[in-house]
Formats: C-alpha cells, sequence, structure tokens
C-alpha cells in the first residue's frame, strides 16, 4: 500500500510539472514572413540591455538579445537582420568566438527551464550555423531560470527574462 501510494504521489507531481511544449526539436520561424501579432525587434531588444552582463563587443549597433515568447523556443523571423548581422560578424573572422546564453522566466521548475533555456540557445545557434557560421565559432549554453534581468513577477518582468543573449570571446 506505501508503495502505490509512494508512486501516486510521484506520478502526480511529474504530472503537475509537465507543460504542452515539446522540449524535442530547435524550431525556426519561417523567414519568409513576420510573426503576427508580435511586439517590433527594436521594442523589445531596447529594455534592459544596460543591465545585461557580460555583453562583450560584437557587431556594432546590433542588439545581442533575442527574446521569446512563453513556454517557447521559436526564433521569431522578426529577428532575421540581427542573426544575418551576427553572422555577417562571426563569418568574417574565424578566431571570433560567441557563447549563446539560454534563459527562461521564473514560472516552471528548475529542470524544465533549465532544458528550455538550452532549447533556445540551441535555436539561436542553429539560425546562425544556417546562415554559415561553422559550429567551432559557437556554444549554446542554459541559465534556465537564475539569471534574471528583471525582477518581479508580472508580464513586464517575465518577458524581458525569456531570452538568448549573444556574449562574444
Amino acid at each position: 500500500m506505501k508503495k502505490l501510494l509512494l508512486l501516486a504521489s510521484v506520478t502526480a507531481v511529474l504530472a503537475g510539472c509537465a507543460s504542452g511544449v515539446k522540449l524535442d526539436d530547435v524550431q525556426v520561424d519561417d523567414r519568409s514572413g513576420g510573426a503576427s501579432g508580435q511586439s517590433s525587434v527594436n521594442g523589445l531588444n531596447s529594455r534592459n540591455l544596460g543591465a545585461m552582463e557580460g555583453i562583450k563587443q560584437g557587431p556594432v549597433g546590433v542588439e545581442h538579445i533575442i527574446y521569446f515568447d512563453l513556454d517557447s523556443y521559436t526564433v521569431k523571423s522578426d529577428y532575421q537582420t540581427v542573426l544575418d548581422a551576427h553572422a555577417r560578424y562571426l563569418r568574417a573572422d574565424r578566431n571570433r568566438r560567441v557563447n549563446i546564453e539560454g534563459h527562461t522566466d521564473a514560472r516552471g521548475g528548475s529542470e524544465y527551464n533549465l532544458a528550455l533555456g538550452q532549447k533556445r540557445s540551441d535555436a539561436v545557434r542553429r539560425s546562425l550555423s544556417v546562415l554559415g557560421v561553422p559550429e567551432s565559432q559557437m556554444e549554446s549554453v542554459s541559465f534556465g531560470k537564475e539569471k534574471p534581468v528583471a525582477q518581479g513577477s508580472d508580464e513586464s518582468a517575465y518577458s524581458q527574462n525569456r531570452r538568448a543573449a549573444l556574449n562574444y570571446q
């Protein structure tokens, strides 16, 4: 009986952590059109850039942050020009390296957020790879919800923390 109760408890906990988001595939938006109803890249990227720690020099005048929707790791087509600029910058000098850091908001469990952050950084890495950047110049890592740039428990703070940051070495 005790084993049955333990099994039921573990099943209930795991079911509570479940999400409808598949973490098996890296998704990239179709580049032929914009995402409907999405905020502009400039409107999203201008938030808290000064607060981003560790961002080192990259292409001048180009954003270093890619923002994501809730429970998503799809790179929006709005970021195509940003990714193109980073790809050109990296292809111009094969000695340049970029760390792509995936982050999430505070909602959800630590394991789920680490996996989602990794999928976000992998999606950006894959987008750059499609644009001709060699895998040897890129590394993707997840910090999950451990390094927020905005404190708070409202959508404004959450949306600023759902990101992938490109950090040059």
